[in-house]
């Protein structure tokens, strides 16, 4: 178990300017918000939010992917997808000091629920605008292959992203379950994503072993890994991943909900910074987890023994390692040093 964090550097965390860079579209989707979607659309989703709470304890990776895309489903109209963008980038912004995030979004399965992709891109374009303009958090996207549906979501979804991508789409990604979807079978496609100027940014390595990372910065080119858990497992790849500054996406209490890690001290998070990588802190599906990017922060503080000036320096991280405008960039540094100087 691990101990409670001080409550002058709770505090600190929760004034901390941050930036999100492995954050899911609709896994981001808090309780309110699913609730107003299942009353919408009544079905599998339960409402009530007790009964949701216990709708989202996950036993493993696979029944996180079940009720993941239950979820999805809730996601049927336009409107649907502009709500959840700007309510998410509310809750992003006001609760948890995000300043700027990478949102990965799958457009795909949203297609499949018959919202045409180019209605798809107009809602998450007008809700950006309006978060930006009203919130004062930058939004870019990175649209990502469910991983689930094969060669097919990924021929749609590299269309989707060569032909209707708007200028704040900045990377293309490659999520859902590892075992039994090799990522070689991709390579192509972020071949001709990273030859339209996309950066590559797949998950590898949260449920299976250091080679299916070993394969996404081979295969796909990969620049940054999400979660990447089981690099642990392999000194070389650690070495490799240092050498080259690949940053692992690390999210703690997702890797526990998904029974990746048993436990938080069995987290390797300590393991890569020993090693010399590169990590940034993030998210991944906080309301289906029971966190918050607050709270990973607290984690990440208690794991690897932070203090303020440690925690500034997580922040700084996301920031320049993200694809941020070179602006946006400057901008939110400041506000970190800012921060850090009034604590």
């Amino acid at each position: 178990m691990l101990c409670r964090m001080p409550s002058d550097l709770t505090g600190f965390i929760a004034r901390l300017p941050k930036a999100e860079l492995h954050v899911h579209h609709v896994g981001s989707a808090s309780p309110r918000i699913v609730s107003e979607l299942a009353t919408r659309h009544p079905g599998v989703v339960p409402s009530d939010p007790d009964a949701l709470a216990e709708f989202f304890a996950f036993r493993d990776f696979a029944h996180f992917i079940e009720v993941y895309l239950a979820v999805v489903d809730l996601i049927r109209t336009p409107e649907d997808v502009r709500l959840l963008t700007y309510e998410i980038a509310r809750e992003m912004a006001e609760v948890q000091q995000v300043r700027y995030a990478e949102l990965t979004v799958t457009p795909h399965t949203s297609v499949l629920t018959g919202i045409p992709i180019e209605a798809f891109t107009e809602a998450i374009e007008d809700a950006r605008v309006a978060a930006e303009r009203d919130l004062g958090i930058v939004l870019r996207w990175i649209y990502d292959i469910p991983g689930e549906f094969g060669v097919p979501a990924a021929d749609a979804t590299l269309g989707y992203a060569l032909d209707h991508g708007p200028e704040s789409l900045i990377g293309f990604g490659l999520g859902g379950p590892e075992v039994g979807v090799p990522r070689p079978q991709f390579e192509s496609h972020f071949a001709a994503a990273r030859a339209a100027g996309l950066r590559s940014l797949p998950h590898a390595g949260e449920t299976t072993g250091p080679e299916t990372v070993w394969d996404a910065l081979r295969h796909l080119g990969a620049e940054r890994i999400g979660h990447g858990t089981s690099s642990a497992q392999d000194p070389a790849l650690l070495a490799h991943l240092a050498e080259h500054r690949i940053p692992l996406e690390v999210c703690p209490s997702s890797n526990i909900a998904t029974r990746a890690v048993a436990t938080l001290e069995e987290h390797p998070l300590r393991t890569f910074v020993e090693a010399g990588v590169v990590v940034t802190i993030n998210s991944d599906d906080p309301p289906m987890f029971g966190t918050t990017l607050n709270r990973e922060y607290q984690i990440a503080a208690d794991l690897l023994d932070l203090d303020e000036g440690g925690l500034a320096e997580v922040a700084r991280t996301a920031v320049r390692v993200s694809f941020a405008p070179d602006d946006v960039k400057s901008r939110v540094l400041e506000e970190i040093d800012a921060a850090l100087a009034g604590a």
